[in-house]
């Protein structure tokens, strides 16, 4: 193993990984803003915020490296001294992370209507973004990243409490869209998507805050934690941002799941089947689905030997409002498109 592997290496992937996922934040922002969303100017705010914070912050540690490995290429004492860049790095991810946490809190609080779980989240997700804050301005003023471990309680309490959120959000978001299943194919088919990535972008945060704060405490004397670090305040910027974006193509099937339909089958089956007493509501956070009743008719024509056609109806299906199960203050789809 080289003598730098474990300083320069592991903060060079950190920071090449983090230029990845800022490439995919940007092609996100771009797209959110082309796709002219009717949010109110707050979130637009936010988002904008957040891009402008990413690309500040990735700029940055790519300076960072270049002030490593070129400008004091033969100066290796260097390497001692925390850039400021990786010292800002608890605040640009102290603020990505405050910005996400609140928002999703926010529309599990229009899901479900409990001011006590959006009370929950904020009550971690405040204190969490101070201390990150209050670490990366006690690094910056330390410097010397040997002396770094001095500020080791700080960092534990700081990662826990946000840990800690992205997994209520996780679990509170799965069990909202589990309970929400309609029986309705397309409909539990959005539902899964949403819960397969609430997972994901929560699995994912965690695992990279976890894995700083493992690798800060116990390899203190490596730049190993930076590699984690880093990426961090990117994921969350990708998981508000592709939670945004998500609505539209949701919206779209939820659209094409309720459209009156009606379809003949060419030969001996003929089916059709029509969507009645309809309600969709587009508002600025998505989908509200109304009532919806179900009536299915299958008519089967057999042709006999003698030319002569016969038939009779095989199936009939009413289903009315009381027999769909919808989601609860109409339904999930209000706010998960």
């Amino acid at each position: 193993m080289g003598a730098y592997d474990k300083t320069i290496g592991t903060l060079m992937i950190g920071i090449v990984f983090n230029t990845y996922l800022f490439g995919l934040v940007t092609f996100q922002f771009a797209k959110y803003y082309r796709t002219k969303f009717n949010d109110p100017p707050a979130i637009k705010l936010m988002v904008l915020f957040l891009f402008i914070l990413d690309t500040v912050h990735s700029a940055s540690v790519i300076f960072m490296l270049w002030d490593y490995v070129v400008t004091n290429y033969a100066n290796p004492e260097a390497l001692s001294i925390g850039g400021w860049p990786l010292l800002f790095t608890p605040c640009a991810t102290a603020m990505a992370a405050i910005c996400t946490q609140a928002f999703l809190g926010y529309r599990i609080y229009r899901l479900t209507g409990s001011k006590i779980l959006y009370g929950i989240i904020l009550t971690i997700s405040i204190p969490a973004f101070v201390v990150g804050m209050v670490v990366g301005a006690e690094a910056i003023v330390i410097s010397i990243l040997a002396d770094l471990p001095k500020i080791n309680n700080p960092v534990i309490a700081w990662l826990s409490m946000q840990v800690a959120a992205d997994v209520m959000i996780t679990v509170v978001l799965t069990t909202i869209f589990a309970r929400s299943k309609t029986g309705i194919r397309r409909t539990d088919t959005v539902l899964n998507r949403l819960i397969r990535g609430t997972i994901q972008t929560g699995l994912f945060a965690s695992i990279f805050s976890l894995g700083d704060l493992i690798t800060f405490l116990t390899l203190p004397d490596t730049n190993l934690y930076g590699m984690f670090a880093i990426p961090i305040g990117r994921i969350y910027t990708n998981t508000l941002l592709d939670t945004l974006l998500t609505r539209d193509a949701l919206r779209t099937e939820l659209d094409a799941e309720t459209d009156a339909t009606s379809t003949t089958l060419e030969g001996s089956d003929r089916s059709t089947m029509r969507w009645a007493n309809k309600k969709v509501a587009n508002t600025t956070t998505g989908i509200s689905l109304g009532d919806i009743n179900i009536t299915r008719t299958t008519n089967v024509t057999f042709q006999n030997a003698d030319g002569s056609k016969s038939g009779h109806q095989e199936e009939q299906e009413d289903v009315d409002d009381n027999s769909v199960k919808t989601l609860k203050k109409g339904p999930v789809a209000d706010e998960a498109v």
